[in-house]
């Protein structure tokens, strides 16, 4: 059975009043699809407004280039299945084996908040089924909850993008709330690695890597886990 991988993306391309623009960050999109694709996982691209999602151009600079993000500008199919998102309230939880939350700034605005979304998230963490999110991508737990009605992130190991790497980027007064602060506010155990090293956390089901270069780890710990 070939099995069936969701990455959710942000459809948020507003840097708060900045006049800037944001969105997903490249390389936390293209690490882990290039992962999935190449273990010969389906995989479903989806977004709030569905469509082409808005990148972040800040992860188009050449210092922010990978082989995935080389591979992924070489990739007409690839671009093809990003510009056409099937819309988040589409889809079933049901229908997924695995989630995968890609960061970027966006999704602090729009997935953080959105009901979809949530309702998502905790069908997928209650039925076990794998749920990884990266960088700003934990912001998105902000209002899930646990079955038992307490917060999803709550006496369970987290990581996120940190207050420091924040700091690095000059967003710490710029974005609606911090990933690591929210992290903790709800509980999480949230521990981290040095700043921009890869760091990913496993917690059953529940798998969060900190900054872009945990992208590719945290879809193998996926792959593991779906076996």
């Amino acid at each position: 059975m070939t099995k069936k991988i969701l990455m959710v993306l942000t459809s948020h391309d507003q840097l708060g009043d900045t006049g800037k623009k944001t969105g997903f960050w490249l390389e936390e999109f293209a690490a882990p699809y290039y992962v999935f694709k190449d273990a010969g996982v389906q995989i479903t691209l989806a977004s709030p407004k569905g469509g082409q999602p808005p990148l972040d151009p800040k992860s188009d600079d050449p210092g922010a280039q990978t082989d995935a993000t080389r591979r992924f500008k070489a990739d007409t199919d690839a671009q093809k299945v990003l510009a056409n998102t099937v819309v988040l309230a589409s889809v079933r939880a049901e229908d997924f084996d695995a989630v995968f939350y890609p960061g970027g700034h966006g999704p602090l605005w729009d997935l953080a908040e959105d009901a979809q979304s949530i309702a998502l998230i905790e069908k997928t963490f209650a039925a076990g089924k794998p749920l990884a999110l990266v960088c700003h991508a934990p912001g998105v737990l902000r209002h899930a909850k646990a079955p038992d009605g307490k917060h999803l992130v709550a006496g369970r190991k987290v990581t996120g993008f940190t207050n420091t790497e924040e700091e690095a980027v000059q967003l710490t007064k710029i974005v609606p709330f911090l990933v690591e602060d929210m992290l903790k506010a709800n509980g999480g155990q949230y521990s981290k690695g040095a700043d921009w090293a890869p760091y990913v956390l496993t917690e059953g089901n529940l798998i969060t890597g900190q900054n872009p270069a945990s992208s590719e780890q945290g879809a193998h710990a996926v792959l593991q886990q779906l076996g």
